[in-house]
Order: structure tokens, then sequence, then C-alpha cells
């Protein structure tokens, strides 16, 4: 393998989804460009609300390489009063497939019996799952799957990911569609996000169903980043400011670790999600979030 000795980031301000004062954005899918436009999903609240556990999907378009982008309306809105997704939809991710694009994200109703019907983001109730929706076109409309939620949380408590599931990272590998995302445990409670890891499921298509992979692949990976990389498949873990890789996409080792200013909740350019693009190296942009001042932001990164 054919290991980089030094990896840094750099980050620039962009337009239409930057510093906003009416709206809060973060937690954005990969990127991907079809003809000669980039897209891009993201979780988006009204100011002050920072925290994705109230958010929609949006979307938005660039034609430079993600340094101007246009915000082109409300791609994914709450699910049906009763359903897993009725609170709040957010952390989306995206794949092209034979023709459709998939819309995976997170979902999350309101706290089972909270008198007032709110959601309360506690640590024994408020279990997350992954929805999906599909749509002919990036600009949509996108409509969830018959089989929603897609993805569930284990009912086994030791498990990692028995409790809370979310940033799903997506690609095609040996004709199944692997599902890379991160998960906590109910028996950590309060204390869960320091022990997040990460898992991935399989499926024969893109609408499952998914078979989840008996172990956890990453510790410390609070925000799931893949991407294909010599053959192999590479991950940033964040909680761990580290990269890791694994020729066969499950059994990873360490490759850089003590990286400085690593991106918050990226996603990047990834050519191999463009339906029948077989490339696999990346050009070294994306897209991440910066908290400041009690705003949530959009960024430019470069990795090199």
């Amino acid at each position: 393998m054919n290991i980089k000795k030094t990896i840094s980031f750099t980050y620039q301000d962009i337009s239409g989804i930057g510093k906003d004062s009416v709206y809060n954005r973060r937690d954005n899918s990969d990127i991907i460009k079809v003809d000669n436009t980039y897209y891009i999903w993201y979780s988006r609240m009204n100011s002050p609300v920072t925290s994705g556990y109230w958010a929609t999907i949006w979307y938005a378009t660039s034609k430079d390489e993600g340094y101007s982008w246009q915000e082109q309306g409300m791609a994914l809105g709450l699910g049906a009063e009763g359903e897993f997704d009725s609170h709040s939809v957010f952390t989306p991710n995206i794949l092209s497939y034979k023709g459709k694009y998939y819309m995976y994200y997170t979902g999350v109703k309101p706290t089972p019996g909270n008198a007032k019907g709110q959601f309360e983001g506690n640590h024994t109730t408020d279990f997350t799952a992954f929805g999906l929706a599909v749509a002919n076109s990036p600009d949509g409309p996108f409509e969830r799957v018959e089989n929603n939620p897609v993805l569930k949380i284990s009912d086994i408590a030791e498990d990692f990911d028995s409790y809370r599931i979310d940033d799903a990272s997506l690609l095609v590998k040996d004709e199944k569609v692997w599902f890379y995302y991160k998960g906590r445990s109910i028996i950590h409670g309060k204390k869960g996000p320091r022990f997040t890891k990460m898992g991935v499921a399989m499926a024969e298509q893109p609408e499952g169903p998914f078979k989840k992979y008996k172990e956890p692949l990453i510790d410390k990976g609070h925000e799931v980043l893949i991407w294909n990389y010599d053959g192999g498949i590479a991950s940033l873990a964040s909680l761990s400011k580290s990269i890791y890789w694994a020729n066969d996409g499950l059994d990873f080792s360490l490759i850089h670790e003590n990286l400085k200013n690593i991106p918050m909740a990226p996603g990047l350019y990834r050519p191999h999600l463009e339906g029948d693009n077989s490339r696999t190296t990346i050009p070294g942009w994306g897209i991440s979030m910066k908290y400041k001042k009690g705003q949530t932001y959009l960024v430019r990164f470069e990795m090199k």
C-alpha cells in the first residue's frame, strides 16, 4: 500500500450555505457530480437551533467545485405522525446507483411517553434509525421506501449499536451495497458519545434488507467518513484523529495518527458514488461543518 507520510487539512469559506444569520446547517452528505453540477445534502435548522435533532434535509448545487453554492430547497421533510422519523430527519448521505438516487438519513421521533409529545434527547428511550428515500433525479422528489426504516438499532443491550445509529456512508463493493455507520450502546448512557464505534451492514440492493457485520470495525469514530483508497477502503476516525485502512473493507489497520485540525462531520467529493464511475481516487476536497458562537455552518476543506 502507498501511504502518504503526512496529511494536512485547509479550509475555505463558501457562499450560499456558509455563515447565515437565519439558518444553521450541519452534517452534510458526501458530494456527487451530475453532468456539470455538484450536489450536496445537509441538515438545516432555524436559528438559533444548532442541533440536528430538530432538522429537515435540504440540498444545494455548485458549478465551481464547492466554493459557491445555491440552495435549491427542501429534499426531505418529516415523516408522518407516529413514524420513526416524525420529529427530525438529519445527517443524510447519497448513493447514485443504476439510474436512481438513494438518500440514506437518520430519523428520530418524539420521546415515547412524553406527555407533551416532545423530544427530550435522553439516553434511554430516544432511539434513532436509518431511513431511505429514492428519486429518479438528484433534484427529487425523494420518496420514502415501503420498508422504512431500512436499518434499526440492535436489540442486544451489550452491542455497540443498541441505542443510537447515525452517519450513513455508502459504497458498492463486490456487487453489494456496503452501509457504514456509527453506533452507540445503551449501556454507556450519557457517556455514550465517547464510546462511539463504526460498523457496517451489507445488502444485495440499495433498499435492503441489510445484514449487519457481527463486530464493530473501528473504535473512537464518532463521525463516519470512508473513501476508496489504494484498492481498499480508508476511514477517518474523528475521536482518535486517525486514518485507518482495510484492503477488504472490514479489517482496518491504523495508517495515520495524531492528525491536526481535522474536519468536523465531513463529506468528501467521491466520484465513485456516481453510478458507474469507476474512479477509485479522490481529488481531495469536501465540505464540513463549523461551530462558532452558537452557530453551525458549512465550509469547504482540502485534504492533502
